[in-house]
């Protein structure tokens, strides 16, 4: 019983307690959604009246945006009305101009008809007056026919006869003028230049002369160097490639060959052999090795000096080498690498002066008769040989043009091709610079004398100054004062197309017209 009690009071007491805490749930979330709904309407009113607000200030800015683009449409408005009032006032003063025009045209236009109807009776009146004087020259010829006992044609050819000789010697006095005006003044400004140029070209002027005898110290030597059944003389000339000459000349043998460097090879070989007193084959073969390579080393060394002085440092080795061969080349027994520096030295201050690329000719100066190193082994004139070994080792277009026009043979095409000639002409025309053979001197200056001899009114020529100059005295009679420009002129160009000569040749021409009286 007691039990039972207990569970039902347990039950009793839990229903209650279950009661009371869904009573108090109840109350406490009644409570809090109160509150929630509270909070919710004060946000709601509070968005509300932000809303009102955000209105409020859209429609304030809408207002000033639409006043804003009101007042800007009214500013274009006047000022495209603007451009319209002054579009018009511009139309309206081009057509008054236009009108203005249009009158004076009209009035040009009756003008212009008033001086046509002038002009053809003025052309009417001109044919009119030409028929009357052709009358009057038709009259006047055959009266002068009749007078003169000319034709008409005669009269024409001995006016123009007369006319052609009085031109001639106007010419020839105008010509005269101008050539003395213009030689006095470029031979002024040519001396300038050429004398600071020279001046400026401090080498050396010996000119070096390829030597082809050797001296001996006793005649007996020469028993030596032809050995035993002239093995020595063979062997030295097999290992130079040069012939011994060993004749009656006196404590001397001539050494021959065309080729500078072999000569120079043969030349040392015998000397040292001499010095040394020991001649055998075997000997001789190892002299020349040594002396082949020495020379060899001196070639390279002398192409080496011949371009650090002429200022230029990028040359090609192989081209270097060729330069210094031209150390035992002579022309006309003047030395060709000195030739050459100096050719490179006023090539460069003609230059200098005168505005032109100094580096080009300076370059194609000493490189201009690079040629005459390999002539001896190479066909061909030493020109093209130059231009072919220039274009091998790749020098610029401009250098080999300079190497190549050094002579005339081609057209120049640049000033500083024409400097190269220049310089290379003072270089070998200067006095002692070359020489030449008495037979082929000779033979010059009867040529040039013979050359001048064959123009018409010549009397008598003298080749002077070493056939550096010609003089030519002409007959009076055939040959007037203005003739001679153009004689001097014929002859210096058939001069210059039949004969070869170093520097220039200058024709000097004398008329002389003398009367004589005797008084008794």
């Amino acid at each position: 019983m007691s039990t039972g009690l207990a569970i039902g009071l347990i039950v009793v007491a839990l229903v209650v307690g279950i009661l009371l805490g869904t009573v108090t749930y109840y109350a406490v979330l009644k409570k809090s959604f109160g509150k929630t709904l509270n909070q919710a309407q004060k946000t709601l009113e509070d968005a509300k009246a932000q809303a009102e607000t955000l209105k409020k200030e859209a429609l304030i800015e809408a207002k000033e945006e639409s006043l804003k683009l009101k007042k800007q449409s009214d500013d274009e408005i006047r000022e495209r009305r603007a451009e319209v009032q002054r579009l018009e006032n511009r139309v309206v003063q081009r057509e008054e101009a236009l009108d203005r025009k249009e009158e004076s045209l009209d009035k040009k236009l009756a003008t212009a008809d008033e001086l046509k109807a002038q002009i053809e009776k003025g052309k009417q009146d001109l044919v009119n007056r030409e028929k009357e004087l052709d009358k009057k020259a038709e009259g006047i010829n055959k009266e002068l026919e009749r007078v003169s006992g000319l034709t008409q044609a005669e009269a024409k050819k001995q006016l123009v006869a007369s006319i052609e000789d009085d031109a001639r010697k106007e010419a020839g006095v105008i010509v005269r003028d101008i050539e003395n005006e213009a030689r006095e003044e470029g031979e002024k400004k040519a001396k300038e230049i050429i004398t600071l140029a020279i001046q400026r070209c401090a080498t050396d002027h010996t000119a070096e002369v390829t030597v082809t005898a050797v001296p001996l110290p006793n005649d007996e030597m020469k028993g030596r160097i032809i050995g035993r059944e002239g093995r020595n003389i063979r062997a030295i000339e097999t290992a130079t490639g040069v012939d011994l000459i060993v004749d009656d000349t006196p404590e001397a043998v001539i050494l021959s060959s065309f080729d500078p460097i072999r000569r120079e090879v043969a030349r040392l070989t015998l000397e040292k052999l001499i010095t040394d007193g020991r001649i055998h084959p075997a000997r001789v073969e190892d002299i020349v090795e040594k002396v082949k390579k020495d020379i060899e080393k001196t070639i390279k060394e002398a192409g080496e000096n011949a371009a650090f002085e002429a200022g230029i440092f990028n040359l090609h080795p192989e081209l270097i080498k060729i330069l210094g061969r031209l150390k035992y080349r002579t022309s006309y027994g003047q030395n060709v690498l000195k030739h050459s520096l100096e050719t490179s030295y006023l090539a460069g201050l003609l230059a200098g002066e005168l505005g032109a690329d100094v580096a080009v000719a300076k370059r194609g100066g000493l490189l201009h008769d690079i040629g005459k190193a390999l002539d001896f082994e190479m066909e061909g004139t030493h020109v093209s040989i130059g231009v072919d070994v220039a274009k091998k080792y790749k020098e610029s277009p401009e250098v080999i043009h300079c190497i190549e026009a050094h002579h005339g043979g081609v057209e120049y095409k640049s000033i500083e091709a024409m400097l190269v000639q220049v310089a290379d002409a003072i270089s070998s025309a200067r006095p002692g610079a070359r020489r030449e053979s008495l037979d082929a001197y000779v033979k010059r200056l009867e040529k040039l004398e013979e050359i001048a001899n064959s123009f018409k009114g010549v009397q008598t020529s003298y080749a002077i100054q070493a056939g550096r100059e010609i003089r030519i005295a002409v007959k009076p009679e055939e040959v007037d004062d203005a003739g001679m420009i153009v004689l001097a002129k014929d002859i210096a160009k058939k001069i210059e197309a039949e004969l070869e000569y170093p520097g220039q040749i200058k024709v000097n021409i004398i008329r002389e017209t003398r009367a004589v009286a005797t008084a008794t």
